[in-house]
């Protein structure tokens, strides 16, 4: 396992403060259509002793998730963006299949230990938003089911794989968040744990995989030990955190304040075999960081690194490795 992480805004000292506290990759953003920009971020990485490791988000797959790439330029540009990954030696590419929106909360300050801030969602708040006229036009009013995402899914990764297989990149699937059947009026479709099972079996291939977001199906209510190890080597990613609640209401934890056992969740991936790299994800706001990015602020990013850290530390000496 290795410890990754995005950092907002990418500059040198959260690089250098990551790389103080053992991050060893970076998670970065879609970079564009110039392999120049890749680069450049990667030889940024680089003069910190880290490695950029994934792409993830704002990827130009909206039309394709929606059925509307009539002209082929969200497919092009994800195969451009494959070869250039493969060019600068950059291994992971999460993306999600959520049509219209990405992640959703509601609030944004809820308090959690301490008086820290963290992001929260409820469907009801959520749907007393959508009713106001300008919300509803910005997310818009346009249906899609739930086959017709799955029609949609399995043509995009029929034609990534097989080139993700030439370059040796991993396409990593991240569930909705939240996991719910529709939102918007639009469904949902990565919501289960039967349903990622059924996208492995889509197009079968170990470039083919999943983003273990644990607090998004922690709000699934599953037992999450027990899905690390259902599902098993499809795991190539992890985002490590905790909610309190379910789909349709829940709040973000501490990493070490949610009811999910994050011991016994570590120890599950030591025994599958996992070995790639894992970042906290969405972290509570801190004294003095009110006015930062809600979720992605700094200070908790630098306690979610030594909890995790220990927690990687402990089950290697007491979890005996996969024969």
């Amino acid at each position: 396992m290795r410890l990754a992480s995005v950092l907002t805004p990418l500059d040198d000292h959260h690089l250098k403060l990551a790389a103080q506290c053992g991050v060893e990759e970076i998670t970065v953003r879609y970079p564009g259509q110039r392999l120049e920009d890749l680069l450049l971020m990667k030889a940024r990485i680089g003069q910190y002793g880290l490695k950029l490791g994934i792409v993830e988000g704002y990827l130009p797959i909206e039309k394709i998730k929606l059925g509307r790439d009539d002209d082929g330029s969200d497919m092009a540009a994800m195969k451009l963006l494959l070869q250039h990954m493969s060019e600068a030696e950059v291994p992971l590419l999460c993306y999600n299949f959520m049509a219209g929106t990405d992640w959703v909360r509601t609030r944004v300050h809820v308090k959690e230990r301490g008086g820290a801030r963290v992001t929260a969602f409820d469907l009801k708040e959520a749907q007393q938003a959508m009713s106001l006229s300008a919300t509803a036009s910005r997310i818009g009013s346009e249906t899609i089911s739930a086959e017709a995402l799955w029609t949609h899914v399995e043509r995009m990764l029929g034609e990534l794989v097989p080139l993700a297989e030439k370059y040796g990149i991993t396409l990593v699937m991240h569930p909705d968040d939240p996991p719910l059947m529709e939102f918007a009026g639009k469904a949902r479709i990565m919501n289960s744990v039967e349903n990622f099972e059924r996208l492995m079996r889509c197009v079968p291939s170990r470039h083919n995989a999943i983003c273990f977001c644990q607090g998004t199906f922690a709000a699934m209510g599953v037992d999450i030990p027990a899905t690390i190890r259902r599902l098993g080597s499809h795991i190539r990613y992890v985002h490590f955190r905790d909610v309190r609640g379910n789909a349709e209401a829940f709040a973000e934890t501490f990493h070490d304040n949610g009811p999910t056992d994050m011991v016994a969740a570590m120890a599950a991936y030591r025994e599958t075999g996992f070995n790639g790299p894992m970042r906290p994800d969405h972290v509570p706001q801190l004294d003095g960081e009110e006015d930062g990015e809600p979720g992605y602020t700094m200070m908790g990013r630098l306690f979610a690194y030594g909890y995790m850290r220990g927690l990687m530390q402990s089950v290697q000496s007491l979890v005996p490795a996969p024969c």
